[in-house]
C-alpha cells in the first residue's frame, strides 16, 4: 500500500520485501512485478538490494508495540532472537550496510502503531532515533489519522529522515510542533532525547488537508460479496451483548430515520460483579473502527445497518475494508475472508502515503535534484 499511495509512474520500485507468502501473492497479482522476495528480512543483504535510491520504506510489526500486543517492545539490535516489532533491527542493519557501501538512502521513512512513542516509557522510540541520527539523517515524526482522508479512524506514526547533505526547503520545516501532526506524547518523546539525537530533530510542516468527502455509509456494499447478513436471531444476539450506552446509540439512530451504519467490536469489559464478559460496542460517527488483522473473531469488524427500523448486522466485507485503506476498485484481494482482510488491516492507509509524498518527501527530492527519482520499498515484516 506504501506503493500504491506513492504512485507511479513518478516511483519506480527496484525491491520489496515481505515474509507472508499470501501478502506476496496478492502484491504480485496487483503489481506483476518481480521485485518481491518473500523471506524474512534476518535473510536479506545489500546484495539484494539494488542500486542508490531515493527512499527506503519500511512498515515493521506492531504487535509488540501496540495496546492489543504484549508490549514486549524493539529489544536490541544485537538481540539474537527479536521480538516481531524489533524486526526494524534487521531493517536498520541494511540501511547500516547501505550506508557503509556509500549508497545510503536520501530519504527513510518508518511506519508504525503511535504506540511505539511511549512503548518501554519511551525507550523504544529513543532507540529509534538514535538509529536514525548515528546514521547521519535529520529526521523528525508525525502522527497522521487517516480518518483525515477515509471514514477509518487509524492513527499512525510516520518517522521520517533526511540524508544530512540533503537540503530540506525552508517551507517543509516549523519552529515547534503543531498539535494536529505533533501529539504532545510526541512532544515529550522529543523532549527526553539525549541532546545530540535531539540536534538532529526537525518539525515537519504540513498543511491542513480538505475535510473528508466521504463517510462510512457511502463505502457500504449493498449487496456484498465475501460475506453474507446475519440472521435476525445473530443481529438480536449482538444486540443483547450490548450495554444500555450502545444500545441507545443504536435507537438514537433507529429514531433518525436515516440510513446509518456504525462499526461494531467485541471487547472484554467488567459486568457490575467486576467478572470480564464480552461486550459489543457500536459507533454512529461517520467512521470505521481502526482496521485490524483477523486474530480472533473480536478484531474482525462488524457492522451494524439502520434503515428506519430495520436493523442488520454483518462482518465487513473484503471490498469494504480495502475502501477504509483508500484502495482502488480494481486492486485484487485474495479470494479467502481472513487473507484479504489480514492484507487490509496489516496496512497502510493510501492516501496517507500519497499525502506524505506530496508534501515532504517529493518537495525534497525536487528540492536536490537527480536524474531520476527512484523507490526502494522494504516492509519488514
Amino acid at each position: 500500500m506504501a506503493r500504491a499511495g506513492l504512485g507511479q509512474p513518478e516511483w519506480v520500485c527496484h525491491f520489496a520485501n515481505d515474509f507472508d507468502e499470501m501478502k506476496g501473492a496478492c502484491y504480485r497479482a496487483n503489481w506483476v512485478a518481480d521485485d518481491l522476495i518473500v523471506d524474512d528480512v534476518a535473510n536479506i543483504t545489500t546484495q539484494n538490494l539494488p542500486g542508490a535510491v531515493d527512499l527506503a520504506w519500511a512498515s515493521s510489526p506492531c504487535q509488540d508495540l501496540s495496546l492489543a500486543g504484549k508490549n514486549e517492545g524493539l529489544g536490541l539490535p544485537d538481540d539474537e532472537v527479536l521480538t516481531r516489532s524489533g524486526t526494524f533491527w534487521r531493517f536498520w542493519s541494511l540501511m547500516r550496510g547501505l550506508s557503509q557501501e556509500h549508497r545510503a538512502p536520501r530519504i527513510v521513512v518508518l511506519e508504525n502503531v503511535t504506540g511505539a512513542i511511549t512503548s518501554h516509557a519511551g525507550k523504544d522510540f529513543a532507540a529509534i532515533s538514535g538509529a536514525f541520527a548515528g546514521l547521519g539523517y535529520q529526521f523528525g515524526a508525525i502522527v497522521v489519522d487517516a480518518r483525515l482522508f477515509v471514514p477509518q479512524s487509524r492513527k499512525r506514526l510516520f518517522i521520517i529522515g533526511i540524508r544530512q547533505d540533503l537540503a530540506i526547503p525552508a517551507g517543509l520545516l516549523a519552529a515547534n510542533a503543531n498539535p494536529a501532526w505533533h501529539p504532545a506524547a510526541l512532544v515529550n518523546a522529543k523532549a527526553a532525547l539525549p541532546p545530540e539525537v535531539g540536534a538532529q530533530w526537525v518539525w515537519w510542516n504540513l498543511p491542513i488537508p480538505p475535510v473528508r468527502a466521504q463517510n462510512f455509509i457511502d463505502l457500504i456494499e449493498d449487496e456484498p460479496t465475501g460475506v453474507s447478513w446475519h440472521t435476525p436471531q445473530e443481529t438480536d444476539a449482538l444486540l443483547n451483548m450490548m450495554s444500555e450506552v450502545n444500545l441507545e446509540k443504536v435507537n438514537q439512530a433507529i429514531r433518525s430515520g436515516q440510513r446509518m451504519v456504525g462499526g461494531v467490536y467485541r471487547r472484554m469489559r467488567p459486568d457490575a460483579q467486576g467478572r470480564k464478559v464480552q461486550r459489543a460496542e457500536v459507533r454512529f460517527d461517520d467512521i470505521s473502527g481502526c482496521l485490524r488483522t483477523p486474530s480472533g473473531g473480536s478484531s474482525r469488524q462488524v457492522i451494524l445497518l439502520v434503515e428506519g427500523p430495520n436493523v442488520r448486522s454483518r462482518l465487513l466485507s473484503p471490498r469494504e475494508g480495502a475502501r477504509l485503506m483508500g484502495l482502488p476498485e480494481h486492486y485484487v484481494l485474495p479470494t479467502k475472508y481472513n487473507d484479504a482482510y489480514h492484507v487490509s488491516g496489516d496496512g497502510v492507509a493510501v492516501p496517507v502515503v500519497r499525502y506524505i509524498a506530496a508534501n515532504i518527501l517529493e518537495p525534497v527530492l525536487a528540492h536536490n535534484p537527480v536524474q531520476a527519482v527512484e523507490l526502494e520499498v522494504i516492509n519488514a515484516v
